[in-house]
C-alpha cells in the first residue's frame, strides 16, 4: 500500500506510442473500446496468439473480464465478445465537505450501487469523520450485497490543500487536526483498500470532464462556494502541479480591494467573491445570512442586493479567470460550487469580464457552462479516481502478480 498511486487510467487511453504486451494493458483496450474480441487484441498488439489467449484467460480468471458470444452470427461459430466484469468488483467514493459527508459506492463500471449524505462538521477532527465513513461503506456494501473484499480502491476529496503523493492534507484551514493526517492509512488498515485522496475540486473536475463533457481535453471547473478553487484536466488528465497545489485561484488578490482573508492576507479572490464574504455583506445590510446557501436563498426571492452581489462577485471570478483563459487556453469552464445554484446571475458576470479582458483566439471556441454533474460530482468524482487507478495497468498487473505468487 506505500508509495505514490499510481497514473489514472485514461491517462493513457489513447493508443500508446509502443504495442502494448501486459495483462493491465490487454485490459486497457477492451475497457476503451478499442478491443472487443481476442482478434482485436492480436491485431492491435502484433502478440501471438497463444500469448493474446494467455493474458486474456487470466484477466478472465481474476474476473476482470467476462467473454460470452455475440447474438449477431449469422452463420457458423458466434464470435466472442470481451467485456469488463463488474460483478466482483467495487470501489467507493467519498465526499467529505465542511458540513456534510457523501459516500458513493460503484462497481469498476462506474455505476453507482448506492449513495448515502449524511451532515457531518469536518471540524470534528478524522478519527470522528473518518469512523463515521468507515461504518457508511460497511452499510452501503451490505446494501449493495457486497462483501468488503470486493473494496478494490477508495478515492477520497476534501476541503483542503493535499499532497497527492502521499495522501495527506497540509495545513487545510478549515479542517483542524488534519494536518498530515495519514488517510490512505485509515483505509488500508481497515479494508486492504489504497486510498486516493485529492482536493475536492479536482475530484469534481474530474467527474464534470469524465460524466459531462468527455470529448473535451483542456477544462477548468471553478467551485464558487464558501471557498473559491479550480480543477484543471490537461490533455485528458488532472494536472496538480508539483506538490498538489495547482488551482488555489482563491487566493489570487483581486485588484485593490482590503477585505481580510482567512489566509492571512487581504484581498484575496475568496473574501471577495466567496459565499461566506458575500453573507457577511448581506448580514451588514440586515438580511438574515451565514453562509452560501442563504445567499442562494436571497437571490432566488428576488432580493436586489444580493442579486448584485452574486452578479458583483461573477465578475471579480471572471477577471482572475480570464487570465487564466488566456495563460491555459482551456475549449471548455464549468462553474460549480454552491452559488453556482443561481448561475444565471453569477455566469453573467463571469462571462462578462473572461470575454472582455481574453484574447479573441483563447475564447474563439470557449464554452463557459454551469455544472452538469450537480451536488454528488466529488462523490462520483472521488469513485471515478479509484476506478481509475484499479484498472490502471500497473495496479491489474499487480493484482494477477499478487494472485500468482
Amino acid at each position: 500500500m506505500s508509495g505514490a498511486p499510481d497514473h489514472p487510467f485514461p491517462e493513457a487511453s489513447s493508443a500508446p506510442s509502443a504495442a502494448p504486451s501486459s495483462p493491465g494493458e490487454v485490459l486497457a483496450l477492451v475497457r476503451t473500446g478499442a478491443a472487443a474480441t481476442r482478434a482485436d487484441i492480436a491485431r492491435l498488439t502484433g502478440l501471438a496468439r497463444s500469448t493474446v489467449s494467455q493474458r486474456v484467460d487470466a484477466l478472465i480468471a481474476h474476473g476482470f473480464l467476462t467473454e460470452e458470444a455475440d447474438g449477431g452470427s449469422t452463420g457458423g461459430r458466434p464470435p466472442r465478445r470481451l467485456r469488463l466484469r463488474t460483478r466482483e468488483h467495487a470501489v467507493a467514493g467519498v465526499d467529505l465537505g465542511a458540513s456534510h459527508c457523501r459516500v458513493a459506492l460503484m462497481d469498476i463500471g462506474g455505476e453507482t450501487l448506492a449513495l448515502r449524505e449524511d451532515p457531518l462538521s469536518i471540524a470534528d477532527g478524522p478519527q470522528a469523520v473518518l469512523g463515521h465513513v468507515e461504518r457508511t461503506l460497511h452499510t452501503l456494501l451490505k446494501e449493495a450485497e457486497r462483501s468488503p473484499d470486493a473494496l478494490q480502491s477508495i478515492g477520497v476529496g476534501v476541503p483542503g490543500p493535499v499532497e497527492f503523493s502521499t495522501g495527506r492534507p497540509v495545513d487545510p484551514p478549515i479542517m483542524p487536526g488534519w494536518h498530515q493526517y495519514p488517510i490512505p492509512e485509515f483505509f488500508a488498515d481497515r479494508f486492504g483498500a489504497r486510498a486516493l485522496v485529492d482536493n475536492d475540486v479536482n475530484v469534481m473536475a474530474l467527474a464534470e470532464q469524465r460524466r459531462a463533457f468527455p470529448d473535451t481535453r483542456y477544462l477548468l471547473y471553478i467551485k464558487v462556494g464558501t471557498g473559491i478553487g479550480c480543477g484543471i484536466v490537461a490533455d485528458g488528465r488532472l494536472h496538480r502541479g508539483a506538490q498538489g497545489s495547482a488551482g488555489d485561484i482563491g487566493h489570487i488578490r483581486v485588484g485593490d480591494l482590503e477585505d481580510p482573508c482567512r489566509c492571512g492576507n487581504s484581498g484575496c479572490l475568496e473574501a471577495v467573491a466567496g459565499g461566506a464574504a458575500l453573507a457577511r455583506r448581506l448580514s451588514g445590510l440586515g438580511l438574515e445570512a451565514t453562509s452560501g446557501s442563504d445567499v442562494v436563498r436571497l437571490v432566488k426571492s428576488g432580493n436586489r442586493d444580493a442579486v448584485r452581489m452574486v452578479r458583483e462577485a461573477g465578475r471579480a471570478v471572471g477577471e482572475v479567470l480570464a487570465g487564466l483563459v488566456n495563460f491555459f487556453n482551456p475549449d471548455t469552464v464549468v462553474v460549480g460550487g454552491a452559488l453556482a445554484a443561481v448561475h444565471d446571475q453569477l455566469l453573467a458576470g463571469v462571462r462578462e469580464a473572461v470575454y472582455r479582458r481574453s484574447h479573441p483566439l483563447a475564447t474563439h471556441v470557449l464554452r463557459i457552462e454551469p455544472s452538469r454533474t450537480g451536488e454528488n460530482a466529488a462523490a462520483v468524482g472521488a469513485g471515478i479516481l479509484a476506478v481509475e487507478h484499479a484498472l490502471s495497468p500497473r495496479q491489474v498487473d499487480r493484482v494477477l502478480a499478487g494472485a500468482a505468487r
